[in-house]
């Protein structure tokens, strides 16, 4: 096992020292898991619904869905993308119905049009 901390990744947030990865990169404690489809943005100058600036590490939730303050580990479906440890810091603009997507926070619109749109897994690990 391996600190997440220790994994090249995209997040900026510190995530906790219990958070272990085993060999293939996924979480080896969590409380639930599912694939989402994820679209990225990037800065707007305004903050964040929760108040806080964004930056990589927070992602855009359904907050009925997914309440704000949820801590995940986020990895793209492919395995080209390892964004880590993640919180539910803000309302995404891409909600309809009854399914539930996220945003991934990126520094810039470059590294956002490259990610594009993909399957991501989310692990619930709070």
């Amino acid at each position: 096992a391996v600190n997440a901390n220790s994994v090249p990744c995209i997040s900026t947030l510190k995530a906790p020292t219990d958070l272990l990865l085993d060999e293939t990169g996924k979480p080896i404690k969590y409380t639930a898991k599912t694939t989402l489809r994820a679209t990225a943005y990037t800065h707007t100058g305004n903050k964040m619904s929760t108040g806080k600036y964004p930056k990589p590490g927070y992602v855009a939730v359904d907050p009925k869905e997914i309440p704000y303050g949820t801590k995940m580990y986020i990895v793209s479906a492919d395995g080209k993308y390892v964004y880590g440890y993640a919180i539910a810091a803000d309302t995404g603009g891409f909600i309809y119905g009854t399914r539930t997507d996220m945003d991934l926070f990126f520094n810039t619109e470059k590294e956002c049009v490259k990610f594009g749109r993909r399957n991501i897994v989310v692990y619930f690990v709070d």
